[in-house]
């Protein structure tokens, strides 16, 4: 990876997966941070609110950036149509087209395993990356439209778009009831090397799963290790007191997912 300091945003820096990158990624790169009130934002940082909604505003965010990782937006698969629309499908626009203008060299998209979350609902795993998009949500359906139009911008405008198809984020994995939530998780350390593979790839285009080391995954790594170089060193099964109980196949999945996930 280079050792060139690159000025990177943060778009929801104020959120669980952002509040963690900011804090990690501080000492190797010159970060710009992003959320939409300055009610969390830390200390001695360079912070900036904007409306993703608002074209105007996300231009306002692109001055002197190099990359770009985008993270804000509804965030929850039971998100209603219109959180959806405003954050997820026209803020992903703007800030494809702001970075496009402001000529930034590279966006990382936060997209999701709900892209894919009918075949986890259904069961028809194993999962790989370049498989048809089936979304289990509507929120799913934004992230597939994140991937579509970071296609586009990269295809027209020449823009590189890195979109990672977050897993499950959580401290404590072990508190999960369903197998599915530890099978993707991804650990903080893990999250932050991911993006970091993703900021300094050379590869200019690419979807690819972002989970940890987990022996139940469904969900093809095989690019993300070949293309970005990542390497994942958490597994749950590594924490103490987990215990793994292997159901071949993979563990059931109930209909009603991802509801209350």
């Amino acid at each position: 990876m280079s050792n060139s300091r690159r000025r990177v945003l943060i778009t929801g820096a104020a959120g669980g997966v952002g509040s963690r990158l900011a804090e990690g990624l501080r000492e190797d790169y010159d970060l710009v941070l992003h959320d939409r009130s300055r009610e969390n934002a830390p200390p001695g940082t360079d912070f900036r609110t904007a409306e993703l909604g608002v074209l105007d505003e996300v231009l306002d965010l692109m001055d002197g950036v190099d990359t770009v990782v985008h993270l804000a937006g509804a965030a929850s698969p039971e998100s209603p149509w219109d959180a959806v629309l405003d954050a997820n499908i026209v803020g992903q626009r703007n800030i494809l087209e702001a970075a496009r203008r402001a000529g930034v060299r590279r966006v990382v998209l936060a997209s999701s395993n709900h892209a894919m979350g009918m075949y986890d609902r259904n069961e028809q795993w194993p999962v790989y990356p370049d498989q048809i998009p089936r979304a289990d949500s509507l929120y799913g359906v934004s992230k597939i439209f994140g991937e579509a139009i970071g296609r586009y911008y990269h295809d027209e405008y020449d823009l590189d778009v890195i979109a990672l198809r977050i897993g499950w984020v959580s401290d404590d994995p072990l508190e999960a009831q369903e197998d599915i939530l530890r099978a993707m998780w991804l650990s903080r350390e893990d999250c932050e090397q991911v993006v970091r593979c993703a900021i300094e790839a050379e590869v200019r285009f690419g979807i690819y799963y972002a989970i940890s080391n987990n022996p139940n995954r469904r969900w093809s790594l095989t690019n993300t290790t070949l293309e970005l170089g990542y390497r994942p060193e958490d597994s749950w099964t590594d924490l103490a007191g987990a215990t793994e109980h292997v159901v071949e196949g993979g563990a059931d999945v109930r209909d009603t997912w991802p509801l209350g996930s």
